[in-house]
């Protein structure tokens, strides 16, 4: 199958020389503005786009960064008549792969995109395998956190779920849009896997106990947030992945913190708890209410709900409290 090239600029003559120059080699789409370019990617994701500097009402670089904001992870190389130190800085802080100067030759384009759309390919391909290594390496941690647990079964899965239900709605909302921007969201969902890496270090007698914990076994038992957070450091010493692991570490560390700051370990209050610590609270409080356990049944949604609201502005941050009321059908199906 071909792939695919956006060109876009605003020179009629540029575009006819790019479309004439790549025709035998992909399938080039050829656009005026940045506008257009938009609105053909709601239909169709290029392998690259050519993507001209110069142009009216919104030039490359607000183009460049649009996409970025966008999450969306197509390489682009700028077209430009001039280049100078500045632009060039510029543009690859914005993450430009490349830069053709116009007027440009057939060969020089076809080279140039031959080249990064091949090594962007195995970096795409080395990418996926290790993606799939570490996913599979938390989903087996996570898995064993889990079965120690015997009255959690499936916490993790649902979790997850009820994870990717929230944040799709506040990105829906542009809520916390600043936060979401530098964020790969499959890793993020990913490393929430983690948040209870620290029971691993409580005993089975505490973690498998049939009815309530008394007060002493409560503080060994709520010791698992900073357990978990001290694990995740060990591995960071030895590892690379520092997204990654630092969202799993705030997941591990922060999901038991309170909007009053009356949570543990730290007693963080109102946004000083990390988003991941907001979110995780929630779906994590919500998954053990609707969950039977050995010491107690299960709460229908509506009542899990009812709790939640209750704890808007003492338990939770209060704007992600609301917008889970507004997308609490999607949690129910998933306990269905």
């Amino acid at each position: 199958m071909q792939k695919i090239i956006f060109v876009v600029d605003d020179n009629d003559t540029n575009l006819a020389a790019a479309r004439e120059a790549l025709k035998n080699n992909y399938r080039v789409m050829t656009m005026p503005s940045a506008a257009r370019m938009f609105a053909m990617m709601e239909k169709l994701t290029p392998d690259l786009i050519l993507l001209d500097i110069e142009m009216p009402e919104m030039d490359g670089f607000e183009a460049l960064g649009l996409l970025k904001a966008r999450r969306v992870d197509v390489p682009v190389i700028f077209l430009t008549s001039l280049i100078d130190a500045d632009v060039e800085v510029r543009g690859f802080q914005l993450g430009v792969i490349d830069f053709i100067t116009k007027p440009f030759s057939a060969p020089v384009l076809i080279n140039r995109i031959k080249t990064h759309l091949d090594i962007d390919g195995i970096i795409r391909e080395r990418t996926m395998q290790l993606q799939k290594l570490q996913n599979g390496v938390v989903f087996v941690v996570a898995d064993m956190v889990e079965n120690r647990d015997k009255g959690t079964g499936g916490h993790i899965e649902r979790t997850s779920a009820y994870l990717k239900i929230l944040i799709d709605a506040m990105l829906e909302k542009n809520l916390h849009a600043d936060d979401f921007k530098q964020i790969d969201m499959d890793l993020f969902i990913s490393s929430a896997r983690l948040h209870d890496v620290g029971k691993v270090t409580i005993s089975d007698v505490i973690l498998n106990k049939p009815n309530r914990l008394t007060d002493d076994e409560f503080v060994i038992m709520k010791s698992h947030a900073a357990e978990g957070e001290r694990i995740i450091d060990q591995i960071v010493s030895r590892t690379e992945n520092v997204e990654f692991l630092h969202n799993a570490k705030l997941f591990a560390g922060t999901h038991h913190e309170r909007w009053d700051g009356k949570g543990y370990p730290f007693g963080l209050r109102g946004n000083e708890i990390p988003l991941q610590g907001r979110v995780m609270a929630l779906v994590d409080v919500y998954d053990a209410l609707v969950s039977e356990r050995p010491y107690k049944s299960a709460f229908t949604h509506d009542e899990a709900v009812g709790i939640i609201m209750s704890g808007a502005g003492s338990q939770f941050d209060p704007d992600i409290t609301e917008l889970f009321f507004n997308v609490q059908d999607q949690f129910k199906a998933v306990i269905i």
